[in-house]
């Protein structure tokens, strides 16, 4: 072989293309394999799969009332959510450079709609969850929530990835309407079924049919910016139908897909910063308090933690051992995140798993996050304009991604070893059939701990997972232990 044919022995690697200039550098663009366009288009991807939470999170906190028998008003709910949404978006992307979009947790505004509002006053229960993220903080800071993600074995992690995969995927066939839940008053043993009564019904569902087929077509074709292609298409398809079909409201999902008269409105900032950082214990005593908290920190702590490895593992931002880099600064900001929700009585902030949509179209660092959050804060004043894309056109996203996500992940866990396996396939179960990724997370870790002790392996289970299991053993037991310590 001649020598040109190899490189010699000693020959060091090609050193890394200079940044071309100081956005470059700052957000390692193109160190990461990426552009400022397919960030740009990432950003936007992330926001129409998200913005769903505009709308929503009003409808779950406002749905509820407190002790005083007191509703929060939707239109400062709409202000709270997308403000602190943008503000703790751009935030995740400045600090932690990643592409991971945050906002108000779906489950964790339930927690705080239906189980603290109704026993304390609305300031008193977004003081608990403030209390929940600074808690969170000092875990971040002390190294050891950082030290529970590396002690999770890295087969277990590329479950919970593809957990949320399917996890993403049945969140994206429920809101389209494609699979609905069939009503108890049915009295059948099938919780899910095909549209309405086992039949696909309606423009709608027809708009994220052909949706879905657009960007698997545009997916397999290799064209760039498939996911955003497909979301705008069809969000114009809607509006189209919708101005020409009789179509109601409630087929549409969380938005009708017109065009608004108005487009700009004043925001209300009433809410922000309303809050009693301790008035809750007052209420329910410290006991109940401290199980309200653990409650919420617990949520949040492993629901941002599934969805920043799961993110991180499809955008190929982890090293050779499975780990992120920077993982310290992304977890300070998402207890920040949470604290700061709370302090906007907009709920606990978490990370959000709707990223990946982004993630899918080739968004890589924090520049895609600039484009999300500057989105939300528009969102204050456009808020018409953020809810023209229907949850029909935006929802194709997430199956797209499901899928690009277990295709990375299912091929990289050892089926071979039981002890792995197992647990592995209890986490990807359970995440969409449970509807929570804490729970998958919590149910592979107790039974790898378990499973590995059968084996006769102890000594290979990390001390701190060991802990972390116990702390499930609580979540999981949280109803009897009130029982039994009388605080129900």
């Amino acid at each position: 072989m001649s020598p040109s044919a190899t490189a010699p022995v000693d020959a060091k690697p090609p050193l890394p293309t200079p940044p071309k200039n100081w956005l470059d550098a700052f957000f390692k663009i193109s160190q990461r394999g990426s552009t400022v366009g397919r960030e740009l288009r990432g950003g936007l991807a992330t926001f129409f799969a998200m913005a769903y939470i505009i709308v929503l999170n009003p409808i779950i906190l406002g749905s509820g009332q407190d002790k005083f028998h007191h509703q929060l008003d939707n239109a400062q709910l709409v202000t709270a959510t997308a403000l602190m949404a943008g503000l703790t978006t751009i935030l995740m992307g400045a600090i932690g450079n990643v592409p991971i979009a945050c906002a108000a947790g779906l489950g964790i505004n339930a927690v705080v709609s239906l189980q603290l509002a109704p026993k304390m006053s609305w300031p008193e229960a977004m003081g608990m969850v403030v209390l929940a993220g600074l808690v969170l903080i000092v875990l971040v800071a002390s190294g050891l929530r950082q030290r529970v993600m590396d002690a999770i074995p890295g087969g277990l992690r590329r479950a919970i990835a593809i957990g949320i995969g399917l996890f993403i995927s049945l969140v994206g066939l429920v809101d389209s309407g494609f699979v609905s839940r069939n009503p108890d008053a049915a009295h059948t043993t099938v919780p899910l079924g095909l549209g309405a009564g086992g039949q696909l019904q309606g423009w709608p569902v027809l708009v994220f049919v052909i949706g879905l087929g657009l960007m698997f077509v545009l997916t397999v074709r290799k064209v760039r910016g498939a996911i955003l292609i497909g979301i705008v298409a069809m969000a114009v398809v809607a509006i189209i139908i919708n101005s020409i079909a009789t179509i109601p409201d409630a087929s549409w999902g969380l938005s009708v897909p017109t065009v608004p008269d108005n487009v700009v409105g004043a925001p209300d900032f009433s809410l922000i910063g309303d809050i009693s950082l301790f008035g809750g214990f007052h209420e329910v005593g410290i006991l109940t308090g401290c199980l309200f908290v653990f409650t919420v920190l617990l949520s949040g702590f492993f629901d941002a933690m599934g969805t920043i490895i799961g993110v991180g593992e499809e955008a190929g931002l982890t090293d050779e051992r499975g780990q992120l880099p920077g993982m310290g600064r992304i977890l300070m900001v998402d207890g920040v995140a949470v604290a700061a929700g709370g302090l906007g009585s907009a709920s606990a902030n978490t990370c959000f798993v709707e990223s990946t949509a982004g993630v899918g179209e080739g968004a890589r660092t924090g520049l895609a996050n600039f484009v999300t959050g500057g989105l939300f804060l528009l969102a204050l004043v456009f808020t018409p304009l953020a809810t023209v894309v229907p949850s029909q056109a935006a929802t194709p996203a997430l199956l797209v991604v499901g899928f690009l996500i277990m295709s990375a992940n299912v091929r990289e866990i050892d089926w071979s070893d039981f002890t792995i396996a197992i647990p592995a396939f209890l986490t990807i179960i359970s995440m969409p059939f449970t509807y929570s990724i804490t729970n998958g997370i919590g149910l592979g870790v107790l039974a790898f701990i378990l499973l590995r002790i059968a084996d006769r392996r102890a000594r290979e289970i990390p001390w701190l997972l060991n802990v972390v299991g116990a702390c499930f053993l609580v979540y999981f037991l949280l109803n009897p232990i009130e029982q039994v310590l009388g605080v129900k």
